[in-house]
Order: C-alpha cells, then sequence, then structure tokens
C-alpha cells in the first residue's frame, strides 16, 4: 500500500514562495501519475498540477500555469510543488494524489479529485494580503 505524506505548507506573505513536498513510501507505480490538489474552506476540491513519474510530462491548471512548478525526484520518491508568486486565492489545503489508473499527466488533470485512490493527509498554505 503506497502511503503519500506532503510537508512544506505555512504561512507567507502575498507575492512570496513556498516548496511542498510528497513523500512516497510503500510500494510505489512506476508509470503512474501524481499530483497536487488544493481546497480551500468551503470550497471543493480542485486540481493544481500534476507529473506522469516515468517520463515527467506536466499539466497544471489555468490559475496557477507560470506561477508553480511541479517535479518528481525519483531516487527520494518524492514529488514538489515551488509556488511562487503567492497570492491570497492560493490559500487552501493542498493535498498530494495518486492513482496507480492514471499514467498521463493530462488525464489527472481531468479527473475528478473523488475519483482518485490515494491521498495524502494535506498541507495548509496561507498567504496573506
Amino acid at each position: 500500500q503506497v502511503q503519500l505524506r506532503e510537508s512544506g505548507g505555512g504561512l507567507v506573505q502575498a507575492g512570496g514562495s513556498l516548496r511542498l513536498s510528497c513523500s512516497a513510501s510503500g510500494r510505489t507505480f512506476s508509470d503512474a501519475a501524481m499530483g497536487w490538489f488544493r481546497q480551500a474552506p468551503g470550497k471543493e476540491r480542485e486540481f493544481v498540477a500534476s507529473i506522469n513519474w516515468r517520463v515527467g510530462s506536466t499539466y497544471y491548471a489555468d490559475s496557477v500555469k507560470g506561477r508553480f512548478t511541479i517535479s518528481r525526484d525519483k531516487a527520494e520518491n518524492t514529488v514538489y510543488l515551488q509556488m511562487n508568486s503567492l497570492k491570497p486565492e492560493d490559500t487552501a489545503v493542498y493535498y498530494c494524489a495518486a492513482d496507480p489508473k492514471i499514467t498521463t499527466a493530462q488525464l489527472m488533470g481531468r479527473t475528478p479529485a473523488r475519483y482518485l485512490e490515494l491521498w495524502g493527509q494535506g498541507t495548509l498554505v496561507t498567504v496573506s494580503s
């Protein structure tokens, strides 16, 4: 069973940066996609960014394109989300997700969160104005 654990959240001023990490333990999926989603208070969980573990192709939500970068370190079994130029509307709990049935970053970005199999516990990002 794969376990996902996020870290790196915190409080930052608008315009600042944070880097989130998601470490995967247990059995991993060599050709699966992994991604980041977020959920603000009173809102549904939404897609942020995804990456194919094997080839490194990426896919982003329009709201974060040009500001966020997803990457992975195969040796560390870790996916990162570098977040720059943060805005107050980026405030949310950020979750790492994976699903062995989803092998492309684009497909993960187009799959509703409720259908994804594996989730971390989330890490809170708060951006002050």
